[in-house]
């Protein structure tokens, strides 16, 4: 008698936003493979956009919200995979920062606590959404990264610092199968329309490596197949779309610009963008992702940015129409916003100042464009490599080698490079999943897993992870090569 194949489960959290809503879609396109449970708050928006799968066998819909914890039992039983992409993002996440910290922190316990209440909690695998803000300011020469890196938040960014605890909450768990991606800037057909003060925050000689949505979408349909071999699980990776989608922010905003026939130039003036204290970076190791998941759709990145002005309602086109002067009069006002518009810090806020321009006198000192643009930027990573371009941090240790094969003398010099000490128990090196005792430079004791430190780039979890600036020293090599450009090799 011929067996009868049983559907996987996925729960899916976050599916009304634009990287879960992608995944859904993917998701859905395969129900024949998979049962899939999702999770939303029952706001009258979220009931009319998932209306039309209410009575779909295949789909259930769990309205209930990240914080209360019986909602996310109620989603998590009974899965195969579970797939944690919900939180606030930007741009709740800056107007409302401390609901960020707590919303997406005790989001990831309900979801990691919910799955070790399964009795088959070792079948179950688990996926969290990380993200690129995890890394930091990381402007030239230090541009490229790869996992393993420095985890920290620019100053002022709750949303980073969510997105840290939230990472260690899951790789610290004793979960035995999860994996963290972590997701870079996303394009999608709505952030042609995005007009908020953090547009302003954005370095414009920094860069980012974009993920389309279509991808991201892909990844998380493709992350639940049985291709995926087992040494995929429990470790971390950087989601991208590729080298063609390398960007200086400059070239960015420019093409976004340019789209609707305006200028960057003549919209904003220069001294409106800050110069530092922001995130993103190009990937040394996004690759190792689609090596994997095989999830990019590998489009030109002109034709992608063609495609998404053709999603913009006609009356977009009449931009390029309106005077210059009259589009950055509009602007203007958007600096100046409280809080957080960049000419609010000048007028009110020295201490933003300092972050994200250095002083007062950096900021007076920018006149023109000519002084932000950035130049030729090698993104070609084989090619920035063979040019020296391509600066790769220093790890303290020999990333060639399997974690779990490095002695204890090997894990004491990977923790003094950090600045402390490796505290053990050496006995368990070898064991996934571990949690050992170690020590930051400034004496604070801390358990984190072998994993967490050496291929996450995690450390203290005592320090504050917004302000490395103030409190890291010489002493900590590791995170010191990124703010000074010392030590590297």
């Amino acid at each position: 008698m011929k067996k009868t194949k049983i559907n996987k489960t996925v729960f899916l959290t976050g599916a009304t936003g634009h990287m879960g809503w992608a995944g859904f879609q993917e998701l859905y396109k395969r129900k024949n493979r998979f049962n899939i449970t999702l999770l939303a708050r029952p706001s009258k928006k979220n009931r009319k956009l998932l209306a039309p799968y209410a009575n779909d066998p295949s789909v259930k819909i769990v309205w209930g919200d990240l914080m209360n914890y019986n909602d996310v039992l109620e989603g998590v039983s009974g899965a195969d995979y579970v797939l944690h992409v919900g939180g606030m993002v930007s741009p709740q996440a800056d107007y409302y920062p401390e609901k960020t910290l707590e919303v997406n922190v005790k989001a990831a316990e309900h979801v990691v606590q919910a799955i070790l209440e399964q009795p088959d909690k070792d079948n179950i695998r688990a996926v969290y959404i990380g993200s690129v803000a995890q890394c930091g300011d990381r402007l030239s020469p230090v541009h490229w990264g790869r996992t393993g890196d420095p985890v920290y938040a620019s100053s002022y960014d709750k949303y980073s610092v969510s997105k840290c605890i939230a990472e260690k909450i899951f790789s610290d768990s004793g979960l035995k199968r999860w994996v963290s991606l972590r997701q870079s800037g996303i394009l999608y057909p709505e952030i042609m329309k995005n007009i908020d003060p953090i547009v302003f925050h954005v370095p414009i000689r920094g860069v980012l490596e974009w993920a389309t949505i279509e991808d991201s979408g892909r990844l998380l349909a493709n992350v639940c197949g049985d291709d995926v071999p087992e040494e995929f699980w429990n470790r971390f990776y950087n989601i991208g779309s590729g080298e063609q989608y390398r960007l200086t922010n400059y070239d960015f905003e420019s093409r976004l610009l340019s789209a609707l026939g305006l200028d960057i130039e003549k919209v904003f003036e220069p001294q409106w963008f800050a110069t530092r204290n922001f995130h993103g970076m190009w990937y040394l190791d996004s690759d190792v992702l689609e090596n994997y998941l095989h999830f990019r759709e590998n489009v030109p990145v002109d034709d992608y940015f063609r495609r998404l002005v053709s999603s913009l309602p006609w009356y977009y086109s009449l931009a390029r129409f309106v005077p210059s002067a009259l589009v950055k009069k509009f602007m203007k006002p958007l600096t100046e916003v409280r809080d957080l518009g960049s000419q609010y810090w000048i007028k009110h806020d020295p201490d933003r100042v300092k972050a994200f321009y250095g002083s007062m006198e950096e900021y007076l000192g920018i006149r023109s464009w000519d002084q932000l643009r950035p130049g030729h930027m090698e993104k070609n990573l084989q090619q920035a490599v063979k040019k020296g371009e391509a600066v790769i941090l220093n790890h303290g240790y020999d990333t060639s080698r399997q974690i779990y094969s490095l002695s204890a003398e090997e894990v004491e010099n990977a923790a003094r490079f950090r600045g402390g000490h490796f505290i053990g128990p050496a006995d368990r090196l070898g064991q996934k999943g571990v949690l050992f005792e170690w020590e930051c430079e400034h004496g604070h004791r801390f358990s984190a897993s072998l994993e967490y430190v050496l291929l996450g780039g995690g450390w203290c979890n005592s320090c504050d992870l917004s302000a490395v600036r103030e409190h890291v020293t010489p002493r900590n090599r590791f995170i010191w090569q990124v703010l000074t450009g010392q030590y590297l090799e």
